[in-house]
């Protein structure tokens, strides 16, 4: 798969590929509809076309926007790209597959930014801005059957996630797991965090997961 990424648009990293891997485990027929929330380079939505879905790709971001389309044409299959928060750009539909890399890094302050780079990243003091509006609105859009995959930070807390999710009438499960090192921006809030008892004292690792919720 070949990718170009816009100034501005964020560059697809391990844990993009580890939520691709977990799409690709759900053997989605032909035909079946997948969204790419918060896309940024589209990534997930070419994989997801690759394997002869239907791909939908939306974020808030214009470049990110056309750096799924662009992607998309780049590999040959057709990714409807549409610019929006979160899942508003599709109202009344459903899909087979949701996949969302949101923001989720716990920043200084409450609200998430409007603009800037940090966008891409900061989810407010919890890292949760993002990921709890986003399991709040996808029940609706799920088709029976239909899974939500959503990579996040377990420093964003595991349990809520899975809480959220079954408290929404899906089931919910860790379907991926990955222990690593801080990247630069969370090691350079490690004292915050450590501060707040995010983190415990050098501690300079931490889990990465994929929460998978299926629609009954």
């Amino acid at each position: 798969m070949r990718l170009v990424t816009l100034p501005g648009v964020f560059r697809p990293r391990p844990d993009t590929w580890m939520l691709a891997r977990a799409l690709r485990a759900e053997a989605l027929g032909p035909g079946a509809r997948v969204l790419d929330v918060c896309c940024g380079s589209g990534a997930l939505a070419v994989v997801a076309a690759l394997a002869g879905a239907e791909a939908t790709a939306v974020d808030v971001s214009r470049r990110a926007v056309l750096a799924a389309r662009m992607n998309g044409r780049l590999n040959g299959v057709r990714v409807r790209a549409l610019r929006g928060d979160l899942l508003e750009p599709v109202g009344g539909e459903r899909f087979d597959a949701i996949v969302a890399n949101p923001p989720y890094l716990p920043a200084a302050g409450d609200a998430p930014p409007s603009r800037g780079p940090a966008r891409a990243w900061d989810a407010g003091r919890d890292g949760r801005a993002l990921v709890d509006r986003l399991f709040a609105a996808a029940p609706a859009h799920l088709r029976p059957g239909g899974v939500l995959l959503v990579v996040h930070s377990a420093l964003c807390g595991v349990e809520p996630s899975l809480g959220a999710l079954r408290a929404a009438g899906l089931e919910a499960s860790v379907a991926a797991r990955h222990r690593g090192p801080l990247g630069p921006l969370l090691r350079a809030r490690a004292p915050l965090l450590e501060a707040r008892g995010v983190l415990a004292p050098g501690e300079r690792e931490e889990d990465v997961v994929v929460v998978r919720a299926e629609s009954h």
